[in-house]
């Protein structure tokens, strides 16, 4: 579909055991109703054509030739789809029996691909039946088609970017699955014809193999499994069906519902991984064979978030949220422990400032330091509010701790006044930051401490903070918390501990600003959001960007599903401009930010994730992005 998604299905039909003509019609059926929903890749269980649980039957010379009449049928259905199509069934060659995978597109077979590990422990009893199809690689006369049969196949789509592999159920089960060589060999599409009978906890064991083999294979992964109508004589089948990439379920069936799941998978975020990760050697020994991929669909069922940093989950929030002031916390305790110093910190009465004081308080928890050695400084300056001022006072209250008073405002003016400036712009601004950094670093070496950054990874990205001003401290404890991530670990804190709670909240109702220009009648007068858009758009825009490398095109798209009832596509495009201008212009702030700890899957630090010239050109970034609203998308 559009932007390289591939809209794949999971189908598990009703089957009825042993008689592949009725099988052949439902299957057909679904196939005719799926292609009106644009279908790039349909995924049947594994032998659907005949049923899983036909046990001796499946020797059966009769049972043998149904199959293939079944098969003529569901190629002539498939002419009327543009889908490329799985689905299972028992083949004979060679005068042995094989669990297959057939692969079909527009009334043509394509391939055949044999299932290599044969289960035949506690109730499984396939090798009675079945042979490996371990290391073969023939051809195969079939349905009057010559076609490869083999288990080293890739399907290559025209445009070269999608390349599709399966494996058949047990296949994944064992230590060295057929996926791991496909994947080598360039498959970036697993498929999985599955059989797999339920157990107690087994769906559950299944998704964490599927999320894992997708993660480590920085693949996609569809799987689908026997329905509800295979035999129940001394099993029960569940038609768990199961959508995956790189490591993260799209989509999933309730089991013991047959039926059709439906997601996409994004091969450009599947191809910047492999190329991050470097890992993915040229295996050779592959066929690759060509089929025609025709981009229809616009529609996106998949889930985009708003707040990709965030977890939706309430429980895995509040998970995530203590593992990441964990993570903080004792990387900020072995700094200080390391250097015999404390931590001294600038309180502003905003978002960032109060993350890093949480984090210093659970620091000298676990450093068993009493609270009175924490050096926590408020410098008020001319913008300061009346608001931003209160929440300091009530937050060192809350927490117990002392907190000095240094005002700026007569230094910075003293300051402005040497070197001739008068008015209220940019070196006015960063006066301020800089003057409240010297105060900081002067302090800290006077009483022997640590000054502690408040600036947070979205700042970092946009370059929305003074060079060598509030940009500089000892150790930066949330340089890799964007800030939708600061507000919701503030709020988890304030949840956490009742006593914080009531100045927590008033930090979390405080709107978001540097407070460096003059307020007005004691409020706020400069609105970050206001200047240079809404926090929740540049960290929707950073993490597309920079943790899966998209085109700023594709990050529009997506921006529209995530935001649809909230910000218009002309308002995305604006930001989006907004944040790459910002982003390339700001690196040399990147190249010499201090040390500070990798919370997440995106660091802007030249020491670890992020190497970038200071001189890159946007161009390439933003000319798709027009002036007046409107993008080349």
């Amino acid at each position: 579909m559009k932007h390289n998604f591939v809209k794949v299905a999971a189908i598990t039909p009703q089957v009825k055991i042993a008689n592949p003509a009725a099988n052949a019609a439902a299957i057909s059926r679904l196939i005719k109703e799926t292609a009106s929903s644009q279908i790039d890749l349909t995924v049947f269980p594994e032998m659907c054509i005949t049923g899983y649980s036909c046990g001796e039957l499946f020797l059966s010379n009769l049972l043998i030739k149904e199959t293939i009449q079944a098969l003529k049928t569901i190629l002539e259905a498939s002419k009327k789809s543009s889908a490329l199509i799985f689905v299972g069934a028992p083949i004979l060659f060679k005068s042995k029996l094989f669990s297959c995978a057939v692969a079909l597109q527009k009334g043509k077979l394509l391939g055949i691909i044999p299932k290599t590990a044969i289960p035949g422990y506690g109730e499984f009893y396939e090798p009675r039946h079945f042979s490996s199809g371990e290391n073969i690689c023939e051809l195969i006369d079939i349905a009057g088609a010559t076609i490869p049969f083999s288990t080293n196949i890739i399907f290559q789509a025209n445009n070269e970017d999608i390349r599709v592999s399966a494996e058949i159920c047990e296949d994944m089960f064992i230590p060295n699955p057929p996926s791991v060589s496909h994947a080598l060999a360039g498959a970036n599409i697993i498929v999985n014809l599955s059989a797999s009978n339920e157990l107690i906890a087994k769906s559950d064991y299944r998704q964490t193999l599927i999320k894992a083999q997708s993660g480590r294979l920085a693949a996609g992964y569809v799987y689908t499994s026997a329905g509800t109508s295979e035999s129940v004589s001394d099993m029960i089948f569940s038609g768990h069906r199961v959508i995956a990439e790189n490591g993260v379920i799209l989509s999933e069936g309730e089991i013991f519902e047959d039926g059709v799941t439906v997601s996409e998978i994004d091969i450009d975020r599947l191809a910047f991984e492999r190329r991050r990760l470097n890992v993915f050697k040229s295996e050779q020994g592959h066929l690759k064979i060509p089929f025609e991929l025709e981009i229809k669909s616009e529609t996106l069922t998949r889930q985009i978030s708003p707040l990709p940093f965030v977890p939706s989950d309430t429980k895995q929030l509040s998970q995530r949220a203590e593992l990441i002031l964990t993570m903080q916390s004792r990387a900020l305790a072995e700094r200080l422990k390391f250097t015999g110093l404390d931590a001294v910190i600038g309180l502003s009465g905003g978002l960032d400032s109060t993350l890093a004081l949480l984090v210093i308080l659970r620091a000298y928890d676990f450093l068993k330091r009493p609270k009175n050695r924490i050096i926590a400084i408020t410098m008020p300056g001319p913008g300061t509010s009346q608001k931003t001022l209160s929440n300091v006072l009530a937050l060192s209250k809350a927490v117990g701790i002392s907190v000095r008073n240094i005002p700026i405002s007569e230094a910075v003016d003293a300051h402005l006044k040497a070197i001739n400036h008068e008015k209220e712009d940019i070196a006015y601004e960063n006066a301020q930051a800089r003057e409240r950094t010297q105060i900081l670093m002067d302090i800290a070496n006077a009483q022997k401490g640590l000054v502690v950054g408040t600036g947070d990874l979205s700042e970092f990205a946009l370059g929305w903070c003074t060079y060598n001003g509030d940009h500089m401290s000892m150790y930066a404890v949330n340089s890799s918390v964007p800030k939708t991530l600061v507000k919701f670990l503030v709020s988890y804190e304030a949840g956490r501990v009742e006593k914080y709670k009531s100045a927590l909240t008033d930090v979390l109702e405080t709107e978001i600003s540097p407070e460096l220009l003059p307020h007005k009648g004691g409020k706020i007068s400069q609105k970050t959001e206001e200047l240079i858009g809404p926090y929740e758009l540049h960290d929707f825009f950073l993490y597309y960007f920079a943790r899966f490398g998209l085109n700023p095109a594709k990050i529009i798209f997506l921006a529209q599903k995530a935001f649809r009832d909230k910000y218009e596509k002309r308002a995305i495009e604006k930001y989006l401009r907004i944040f790459l201008e910002r982003f390339f212009k700001n690196q040399f702030k990147r190249n010499c930010v201090p040390d500070g700890v990798k919370i997440g899957s995106i660091s802007l630090s030249p020491r670890a994730d992020w190497r970038m010239p200071s001189e890159a050109d946007p161009k390439a970034w933003t000319s798709g992005i027009k002036s007046d609203g409107n993008s080349d998308s």
